[in-house]
């Protein structure tokens, strides 16, 4: 999906209101020290993430469906990740079991139609402990932009307003957090993020907004279980 708009996006994800002073600070914040571990990054866009994650000392492997985004990626980061064009609804299957550290999914788990082959891929390659951060779009914002009922799950097709066709997954907070526990985590903590003071001076129509009412949501998460079995069909 992103590969037809992947320079623009690449662009705008760098300085954004949304991204760079709300979104990205709140994951990295949330993740904390990552000095010698191994990061996943799942989605990793244009490794705006993974370029911090490196410079805070972490090893990081980072996978994203979009060729040009990773080729952005692998600009920024000069060979300092490893950096692969990869489905994520496909087996990571290069990677052996619980040799990962942390991983997050910034903004990408409600592009996902099921997120459960990916979840499931995710807690394989943790080690036991292992966190998975995991930011998407508040369920209340998503309520308050589509209208209806709080309780549809649904995906949804629009075009923004830069002219960019997406489509993601409305869905409430039950269904997010029974996603997780089905493929063996437990929500450790649930961080419903400020933006970043930094967004005040060139955006403060936004931050006086996103900090009356929630827009993001991050997921903590622990590998705690084996994942439940695939039903039939699945």
């Amino acid at each position: 999906m992103y590969d037809a708009f992947a320079d623009e996006f690449a662009a705008h994800a760098e300085h954004s209101a949304y991204n760079a002073h709300y979104d990205r600070p709140a994951v990295l914040e949330a993740l904390g020290d990552v000095s010698g571990s191994t990061v996943l990054d799942v989605g990793c866009g244009s490794g705006l993430y993974a370029v911090e994650l490196v410079r805070r000392g972490a090893k990081v492997i980072g996978i994203d469906g979009s060729a040009r985004l990773i080729e952005h990626a692998r600009q920024r980061l000069d060979g300092s990740a490893d950096l692969r064009v990869h489905d994520l609804s496909e087996p990571l299957d290069w990677l052996a079991d619980q040799v990962i550290d942390e991983a997050l999914m910034a903004l990408v788990i409600h592009h996902l139609e099921d997120p459960l082959p990916t979840l499931r891929e995710i807690h394989r390659v943790l080690r036991p402990g292992g966190r998975l951060l995991v930011s998407t779009v508040h369920p209340f914002a998503d309520w308050r932009h589509a209208g209806g009922s709080y309780f549809t799950d649904e995906m949804i097709d629009e075009t923004w307003s830069s002219g960019w066709k997406v489509r993601f997954r409305r869905a409430p907070l039950a269904a997010w957090s029974a996603s997780f526990l089905e493929a063996g985590f437990l929500v450790e903590r649930l961080i419903e993020p400020l933006p970043a003071e930094s967004m005040k001076a060139d955006h403060p129509d936004l931050h006086d907004r996103f900090t009356a009412e929630p827009f993001f949501i991050i997921f903590q998460l622990v590998k705690v279980a084996a994942p439940a079995a695939p039903g039939p069909g699945a």
